[in-house]
């Protein structure tokens, strides 16, 4: 049974149901069409945008979803911008958002900071992004182009390429992809970045076949979408670990040659050079639009978590 949306934490995809996503679809494909104006809901709201970590689409499409509902927002990117420059604990400095703010979207290069930062803190907090564990809101956005643009998630061969084992982009989207029913993963990298153990496990539990493999040539034909990420340079302990994996892999016009023709192309950016810039005007490319919808699914999100859905 759904527990609902209103007062909740967001931290990992799977505190949610299916069901909890599918209302959250629904609800963004209504915003969509607010997404370039503006609804009066959340007028009384204030959301703490605590970005201790480096963010452009996630940071503005937050502080956009907020203002095209009438909402205001505070807060800050970097710490040298807050008093922890001061040496003023992560603690305190949550409870001062927590006396300010209606809600807190938190980043940290730190695993487990949000989880933290939610216990602490009265109003909900929203994950986005802590180390290499969890990215739940870019999990949704990712599922919800899949939806919005094939129509369904179940059923679909899924391919993800790159970054494996460090991403939490990838990690999040495949503990949402566990509550659907694709009918395959490929996990395409080199070897040095396969998946952790503790990502497989969790297909293993939802019982989804997937398959690891080191050349995208060898199953893009038997793709429906097709997920990129770029190496994570700066989640790597070890820079020469880093230097060995630079650049290899790529996905460039060649590699589109034998694909079916409904392929989608996801990449939840910044890109590097993983992805080839003359795909971007292929018909295949949907990660400039996933990323545009990344605004009416935070509005459908902020609604959803203040209560305000009637009201749409």
């Amino acid at each position: 049974m759904s527990r609902g949306w209103q007062g909740r934490d967001v931290i990992s995809v799977l505190d949610f149901k299916r069901e909890d996503l599918e209302e959250l679809f629904n609800l963004t494909m209504v915003m969509e069409k607010y997404s370039r104006s503006r609804l009066n809901i959340l007028e009384d709201k204030i959301l703490a945008l605590a970005f201790f970590e480096p963010s452009t689409r996630t940071r503005l499409s937050f502080e956009t979803a907020m203002h095209r509902l009438g909402g205001s927002t505070i807060g800050f990117v970097g710490e040298e911008a807050t008093s922890i420059a001061k040496g003023e604990s992560i603690a305190d400095t949550i409870r001062m958002l927590d006396a300010y703010a209606d809600a807190i979207v938190i980043r940290h290069s730190l695993e487990g900071v949000a989880k933290y930062a939610a216990e602490i803190a009265e109003n909900p907090v929203i994950n986005a992004g802590d180390g290499t564990q969890n990215h739940p809101t870019q999990a949704m956005l990712d599922l919800y182009t899949i939806w919005r643009e094939l129509g369904e998630i179940d059923g679909l061969t899924i391919g993800i390429l790159g970054d494996l084992k460090y991403a939490r982009t990838v990690k999040s989207f495949i503990e949402g992809l566990t509550l659907f029913k694709p009918s395959k993963i490929y996990l395409i990298s080199p070897q040095s970045l396969k998946p952790r153990r503790e990502v497989l496990t969790i297909l293993d539990i939802a019982g989804i076949k997937y398959e690891h493999v080191e050349n995208i040539e060898d199953v893009i034909k038997y793709l429906d979408v097709l997920y990129v990420v770029r190496i994570q340079k700066e989640r790597f302990p070890d820079v020469v670990e880093y230097e060995r994996v630079r650049g290899s892999y790529r996905v460039t016009l060649e590699t589109l040659k034998n694909v079916k023709d409904t392929l989608i192309i996801l990449h939840p950016l910044p890109r590097v050079d993983e992805l080839d810039p003359r795909v971007d005007n292929t018909k295949y490319a949907r990660y400039f639009k996933q990323a545009a919808y990344g605004v009416p699914l935070r509005m459908a999100l902020l609604t959803l978590i203040f209560g305000r859905e009637s009201k749409v």
